[in-house]
């Protein structure tokens, strides 16, 4: 098989449309890229996802722990909300071992309604009855206060939810306690109209707090985390961000840039974010990555102090009911409170993933290099496999430069454009040539049948300078064995022979029926009287001339060819039905069928047309002698197709005369028919 191939050369007409649909498909993409338009936004989704998972280091992480009021402490303890006291002996449990930090990711903006002082109160403002607690330490009696004192004594850093959608009314000037300063004209932060804080006995005494809000995708995947959010002119921090900080001692941070976008300085760590103050999550693993223990056990002192000593400490719950489940790329039930672990550990690590401000622009300009390298390639390549080749090549090479950056500098560069500029040419160039290449097959084609037509037409004309019949004759022919053929196939005869190829080659074959008389002598070729015994002899030699003649041409030509059925009707149309003809005295279904068509077309037009020999035969005489051969000279089916359409062969004959007056000439109609042949 011939392998598939374009043209190698492309009209210049062509070869511009490539060039136009490339950067058009190129710009359309890139700016989709640059907007982040959401199909382009689920393709680097899918790629981020990825290599995220590929990426992971699978080693249990170690700068972090997890204090978790499970369902297991649930229900040893009592459900949720538990008394405020309860949490200020978790806090004083962990306080006790040594952590770097504690981040409490709960809020409890309401008062606990189970504090002492809230009973006298209630007692007092209800029945007007002083209601008095005897042995109760007076640090007990406020549960409020008494965890905000352990709060305070452990150095926590309580948790807080900023929200857009209202405005606290009265509500006093909210700060986290921590600040950040430097090049806070980098960003430009989501800002918040309000904050939902912990109870007033509780905030008072918290010295820094950190936000706890997530953003989740819109496939719903969290990916990023907010680590900054504006809020009554200041800079808030994310919970995770204000551990952090707390474990290194600092309260304060800076906004600096690098090459790659801003960054946030916190003592010996930079933390890279975009201008909206997002991080990406980088994971280590699965959930089970990060360690976790149960509020019940540290509560129960079974716990080691190894398991807490200098970790960062985050306290939360990933309890069914409180539903803070979160979809992410690594683990589809990653619990709200661990989140806050994966952050901290991204940061103190400094490993975290890096959007490069620097990516849209680059993605943008890789979409113009890619839609150019693509148009050249399919307008100069000659072979698919050449095209497909080179398509999947700079496919690969628009993946690895996004995996390479992010495996060695976790940088993460968008494919999702570049990858769509490559398929989508791909495919729009290859139904462009594969067009090109079809239109030009059929320009080809019809050039192959005219030189076929004028190659058989030449052939034709070699034999017509010596043989006295006239061209009309070789066209009349050539209609008369179309129709027959024609009316064959509608009669059911022979149809798996006479298929729409089989009937245009007869055609196109039928005037070089006698090209085998340039063979023959002048003497005998053009006598005008009867030929001898011997003379007839070389006259039949003519039909095994043509078929000499056309075979030898015909194997020239590889495979299948029209010359094939043109050597058959030159050997064979002077056969006879009943085996009396010549040159091999074949008979019946053993002479060709287009031999067979071509007997009766050749001797009806010879008995019609004048000869140097004869004056032509009215059609009636003609018809009248060749319905007494039927069955000896002539296959009687292919006659009764003649017959069948008598009128579309007269009008044939009449079509393409000679432009001769009929002359009717009396004599034996079997003598006569015997002088034709």
């Amino acid at each position: 098989m011939h392998p598939i191939a374009f043209s190698s050369r492309l009209a210049q007409r062509h070869a511009r449309s490539i060039v136009a649909i490339g950067l058009v498909v190129s710009l359309l993409a890139g700016l989709s890229g640059f907007l982040s338009t959401p199909p382009l936004a689920r393709l680097d989704h899918f790629v981020l996802d990825t290599l995220l998972r590929h990426s992971t280091s699978g080693k249990p992480a170690m700068r972090t722990v997890v204090i978790d009021i499970d369902d297991v402490s649930l229900s040893a303890l009592g459900q949720w909300p538990w008394p405020r006291y309860r949490m200020a002996s978790l806090i004083q449990k962990i306080a006790a071992q040594k952590p770097a930090a504690i981040g409490l990711d709960v809020l409890f903006a309401e008062p606990d309604r189970s504090s002492l002082v809230n009973i006298q109160q209630t007692f007092k403002h209800d029945f007007g009855i002083d209601v008095a607690f005897d042995g109760v330490p007076e640090g007990l009696l406020d549960n409020d206060g008494y965890l905000g004192y352990e709060i305070a004594r452990a150095g926590v850093v309580g948790s807080n939810y900023f929200y857009f959608d209202h405005v606290n009314k009265g509500a006093a000037p909210f700060a986290s306690g921590l600040s950040f300063d430097g090049r806070r004209d980098l960003l430009t932060l989501p800002a918040a109209s309000g904050v939902l804080v912990n109870a007033g006995a509780i905030a008072s005494q918290t010295k820094s707090t950190g936000f706890v809000n997530n953003q989740i995708d819109e496939d719903g995947v969290l990916r990023r985390l907010p680590l900054l959010i504006g809020h009554g002119g200041e800079v808030h921090p994310n919970l995770a961000l204000a551990t952090v900080m707390r474990s290194l001692g600092v309260s304060s941070g800076s906004i600096e840039a690098d090459g790659n976008g801003p960054v946030i300085h916190i003592g010996a760590h930079r933390v890279p974010i975009d201008a909206s103050g997002f991080s990406t999550l980088r994971f280590d693993g699965p959930s089970s990555t990060y360690a976790s223990l149960s509020a019940v056990e540290v509560l129960n002192g079974s716990v080691r102090p190894e398991d807490l000593e200098g970790k960062i400490v985050f306290i939360g719950s990933s309890a069914v009911g409180l539903n803070d489940i979160h979809n992410t790329a690594l683990d589809p039930r990653l619990p709200g409170l661990k989140v806050q672990a994966v952050m901290a550990e991204s940061i103190v690590n400094d490993d975290a993933i890096r959007m490069p401000s620097w990516a849209p622009l680059a993605s943008f300009a890789l979409c113009l290099v890619l839609g150019l390298s693509m148009a050249a390639l399919f307008v100069v390549t000659s072979g698919v496999h050449q095209a497909v080749i080179g398509s999947l090549l700079l496919l690969l090479s628009t993946v690895l430069l996004s995996v390479v950056p992010f495996v060695r500098a976790g940088l993460f560069v968008s494919p999702g454009a570049p990858i769509v500029v490559v398929v989508t040419l791909f495919v729009a160039f290859f139904m462009t040539r594969f067009a090109i290449e079809r239109r030009r097959a059929r320009v080809w084609q019809r050039q192959l049948e005219n030189a076929r037509q004028v190659t058989i037409e030449s052939m034709a004309s070699v034999a017509e300078t010596r043989d006295p019949e006239t061209g009309a004759h070789i066209k009349r022919t050539q209609h008369y064995v179309k129709a027959i053929a024609l009316q064959l196939r509608r009669s059911g005869a022979h149809a798996d022979i006479l298929t729409k190829e089989y009937i245009d080659l007869l055609f196109l074959s039928a005037p070089l029926h006698d090209i085998g008389k340039v063979g023959v002598p002048d003497h005998i070729l053009l006598k005008s009287g009867r030929l001898t015994p011997e003379e007839f002899q070389v006259m039949k030699q003519h039909a095994e001339f043509g078929r000499r003649i056309i075979f030898s041409t015909a194997q020239r030509i590889e495979g299948d060819n029209f010359l094939i059925i043109a050597g058959e009707i030159a050997a064979t149309h002077h056969e006879k039905w009943d085996g009396s003809g010549y040159p091999n005295g074949l008979a019946g279904e053993n002479i060709p069928l287009s031999g067979r068509i071509m007997a009766v077309a050749d001797i009806y037009d010879a008995l019609i047309s004048r000869r140097c020999y004869k004056e032509p035969f009215t059609h009636e005489l003609a018809t009248t002698l060749m319905r007494g051969s039927r069955g000896t000279t002539f296959d009687p089916a292919v006659l009764g197709a003649f017959f069948a359409i008598e009128g579309e062969i007269k009008a044939i004959a009449g079509r393409y005369g000679d432009e001769v007056k009929e002359v009717v000439v009396i004599g034996a109609p079997v003598r006569e028919l015997a002088t034709v042949q």
